[in-house]
């Protein structure tokens, strides 16, 4: 139940921290560990995105949103979610870090229309720093 409650106030964190940069979310929000994040604003796809989060070290996948005017390949959205970072112990003030290093990196890719190395190297070492203190196997 602890558990439960922690996943899905980090869920609602890292939603409010993206609805504040200016993303739209599927829904307007989460009541699950899950969200759905629309790029059309940004003018981005969800496949550059997916990508660009993986080169920061920022897992998450290409999706469709409803309506999607793109091919399934390319997508205009990406769904993010926050279970393996809250088993890891990942709090709210980590959650809200997460949140805006995504928008960091989206918004550079935005801004850059490709070439968004300096986001993504400012997102690894921030993101190494959060996985070096919440280390997947903490007694090993």
């Amino acid at each position: 139940k602890v558990y439960a409650r922690a996943v899905l106030d980090n869920a609602r964190g890292l939603a409010a921290v993206l609805l504040d940069r200016g993303f739209e979310l599927v829904g307007g929000g989460t009541d699950t560990p899950l969200m759905l994040l629309d790029l059309r604003r940004q003018g981005l796809k969800g496949n550059a995105a997916a990508e660009s989060l993986e080169r920061a070290g920022l897992t998450c996948n290409k999706n469709a949103v409803p309506n999607d005017p793109e091919r399934p390949m390319v997508t205009s959205g990406i769904r993010l979610g926050v279970s393996a970072v809250t088993t890891r112990g990942f709090g709210l003030a980590e959650i809200r870090t997460v949140g805006a290093l995504i928008a960091d990196v989206l918004d550079g890719l935005a801004a850059d229309r490709g070439d968004n190395g300096a986001a993504e190297a400012r997102a690894v070492e921030q993101v190494r720093a959060l996985t070096r203190r919440f280390p997947i196997y903490p007694d090993g």
